[in-house]
């Protein structure tokens, strides 16, 4: 499905108080503690979409800060107008390109990280792109604590076999896996669903998940 574009988009994003803005990104690494004003640990989703997830967490977890990222102004402007409705002060936005995401975050800033129902780029040529290979996997090492863990879920069955496949030659390792998360009691207690989570789930797909450390 094409994206439609929403005029004004890029406008609201430039201007909103919630996203942290491309000019100033180059002085965030080891910087976040100072941008959200406390110490709390920080957990970052990669392609957020409209926000539900993030929002949610947010919402649910005050004394934890998230930052959601979104290269896509028009899906972004989503999650911005709920925080217009009720703003979370532990909750912050950025708009840009996933690869970029290591001139973003210092070495070691990061808790936890957070890929939902990414694009499945499904072409062979395109596999460096997907966000669970262990191009991302490398980049993902380097701002993450030692200690940290990224939670990955969908309901598209070959990227979830190429995700499990890439980890050990990246250098990781599973400490949980699910095939069937909506059955898997353990995976599914406190689970916050996505949109698309929703919606597959409506349609009995069944929702893979990974929580992932080194």
């Amino acid at each position: 499905m094409r994206l439609r574009n929403i005029t004004g988009a890029r406008e609201v994003i430039v201007d909103s108080p919630y996203v942290v803005q491309e000019a100033v990104q180059s002085r965030c690494p080891g910087r976040w503690n100072k941008i959200f004003g406390n110490e709390n640990p920080i957990r970052v989703e990669i392609g957020m979409g409209k926000g539900k997830f993030i929002y949610t967490m947010a919402k649910e977890h005050p004394y934890i800060n998230y930052v959601g990222i979104e290269k896509y102004s028009s899906v972004l402007l989503r999650a911005v107008q709920k925080m217009d409705q009720e703003e979370l002060p532990n909750l912050k936005f950025l708009r840009m390109e996933a690869e970029n995401i290591i001139q973003v975050f210092g070495p070691g800033e990061v808790d936890r990280i957070y890929l939902n129902f990414s694009d499945p780029w499904p072409k062979d040529r395109h596999a460096k792109r997907r966000l669970p290979s262990r191009e991302f996997l490398a980049r993902y090492d380097l701002i993450l604590k030692r200690d940290g863990s990224l939670e990955f879920k969908t309901d598209n069955r070959e990227l979830f076999d190429f995700a499990v496949a890439e980890l050990e030659p990246a250098g990781w390792k599973a400490s949980m896996v699910t095939y069937d998360l909506h059955g898997d009691v353990v995976l599914m207690e406190g689970n916050v669903m996505t949109e698309y989570e929703e919606k597959f789930s409506a349609m009995g797909n069944p929702i893979c998940k990974y929580i992932i450390c080194r």
